[in-house]
């Protein structure tokens, strides 16, 4: 291997670093089409007790081309492709805004459950209440953690709670007789939230954030007016810092009849330490894939809840979860008119004439939502807490052990991840791209890159609280050797990575003349 000669000292820094990466046996895999052979089967087929009956091949056509392929090809081929990939479950992920932090093993127990991962979404009420029941217990939790008044858990994924959470404002708006036109967005929040307002009917009005990477009140109020719907606004924000200023602005924006939208991505960070809904956010949507531990990434399913004040329940989608009094309850308050009659305790309402309608089929992604439930069940309050304080303070140690190696373009506290920058290594000609590909060979997955966009050459770091001590100084280690190298022999980065299966990648090439077979 050509770059391996020509990089030896590179990958002896790489074992200095306590290096995980190897270059052992990594598998080539044909496809199974070139690997099958008439005659083999990877199941027993049970003995039929019906007489064969050819099929008119004028009713199918062409019948599709099949692999034969034996149980040991079968599995050793989706083994070896397994291989292939990175995941949270292979190693650390610091991908910052992102959250990839391990899922535990419990909460995919509970998923499995045959009676809740066997049940029909069509089954009656009167056959679901444990179902029911789950999804109104999780939206009750949720609704205590965020200091909000209700909560929906049907949409699918963060940017789909983004959109729900645009059109409660906008029918917030148009129940009130005045549909405005504009919406407030700064410079730091991310990235779908313009689309998500956009979809609604709102021109996106930018704003900058300050010199210390936060809002500051004077910039909204010299944007807010009558036509403004709101503030849309990441807190944490996309640098990985806290919007000091929140109650503040809130009030600014309250204050000309607006509402205020709270990009709860970030979560993760502030999690039983802050409530939004106690600092003016009017609603707050959350990805339940980052905070609460249920699988992210590959494309979903994920869950995107939204939680709102009270002004805002009547537009939330249905149908809506209500819990329905024992029937000695309701005879003592002699409201017997409300007596469910089939005996259940949890129903369904769909009787909510402001509400925005359905967003998701059936109820959103209930195998996803009760991962969640099952953390928060096994966390506890002290436990989600607790989270929050280690990424927190994961981030700040690893910002200050690096921050003499990478630019950090605000010096401050940090609370989930911490943003540097490549301005140390670029007059060497070296990156942020090229290290981010180099820390691969040192067996780490690369943070985020190029994000935020305020941010010249960005280097976003989260290693979230399920990562140990020891592996998080492994990874500091493997970056300092790679700041070293950088300034030692650059060459080694240009061409990296070195040990994955490929190495530097035309990634221009990639995305327009995209080959998906090989």
């Amino acid at each position: 291997m050509e770059d391996q000669n020509s990089c030896r000292g590179g990958f002896q820094n790489c074992l200095n670093a306590q290096q995980t990466a190897a270059s052992g046996l990594i598998f080539k895999e044909r496809f199974l089409w070139e690997k099958s052979r008439e005659g083999r089967c990877a199941i027993s087929i049970p003995t039929q007790d019906v007489e064969e009956s050819p099929l008119d091949a004028s009713l199918i056509g062409d019948a599709p081309e099949l692999p034969q392929l034996s149980e040991l090809d079968v599995v050793r081929h989706y083994t070896r492709l397994s291989q292939w990939n990175f995941g949270v479950d292979s190693g650390m992920y610091p991908l910052g805004s992102c959250t990839m932090k391990y899922n535990p093993k419990t909460n995919e127990v509970q998923a499995a459950t045959s009676g809740f991962a066997t049940a029909h979404p069509l089954l009656d009420e009167d056959l679901s209440q444990g179902a029911l029941e789950m999804i109104y217990n999780l939206e009750q939790y949720l609704a205590e953690i965020t200091g909000m008044d209700a909560v929906t858990l049907q949409p699918a994924a963060g940017a789909h709670g983004e959109l729900a959470g645009m059109l409660a404002i906008h029918a917030y708006h148009a129940k009130n007789g005045h549909q405005r036109k504009k919406i407030i967005i700064p410079d730091t929040a991310h990235g779908t939230n313009p689309a998500s307002a956009t979809l609604c009917g709102y021109e996106s009005i930018n704003i900058h954030s300050g010199d210390d990477g936060i809002l500051t009140p004077e910039a909204v109020a010299a944007v807010m007016d009558e036509e403004t719907a709101g503030i849309m606004i990441t807190n944490p924000n996309t640098l990985g810092l806290f919007e000091e200023n929140i109650k503040e602005i809130a009030k600014i924006v309250h204050a000309k009849g607006g509402l205020v939208y709270g990009d709860g991505a970030n979560m993760n960070a502030i999690m039983g330490i802050v409530k939004p809904g106690e600092l003016g956010i009017d609603v707050l949507h959350l990805n339940l894939h980052k905070t609460f531990s249920t699988p992210h990434g590959g494309g979903g399913p994920g869950s995107g809840p939204i939680a709102v004040v009270k002004a805002l329940e009547p537009f939330l989608p249905v149908p809506r979860v209500k819990k329905i009094p024992s029937a000695s309850e309701q005879l003592s308050s002699k409201d017997e008119c409300n007596l469910n009659t089939n005996g259940s305790k949890y129903t369904l309402v769909y009787d909510k004439p402001d509400s925005m309608g359905r967003l998701l089929t059936f109820h959103g992604h209930f195998g996803i939502m009760l991962r969640a439930y099952s953390y928060i069940l096994s966390m506890g309050s002290e436990g989600l807490t607790n989270v929050s304080k280690l990424a927190v303070l994961n981030a700040n140690y690893i910002k200050e052990s690096l921050k003499d190696y990478f630019h950090l373009p605000y010096n401050r506290p940090c609370m989930h991840e911490c943003v540097f920058t490549d301005k140390f290594q670029s007059d060497n000609g070296v990156t942020t791209l090229d290290m981010a590909k180099r820390i691969m060979d040192y067996g780490f997955h690369p943070p985020t890159v190029y994000f935020p966009l305020v941010v010249h050459g960005a280097i976003m770091i989260e290693p979230t609280e399920t990562e140990s001590k020891e592996t998080i100084d492994q990874f500091i280690d493997a970056l300092k050797s790679v700041a070293q190298e950088a300034k030692d022999n650059p060459a080694i980065l240009k061409a990296a990575p070195h040990l994955p299966k490929l190495s530097r990648l035309d990634e221009v090439s990639a995305a327009r003349k995209p080959v998906l077979r090989g």
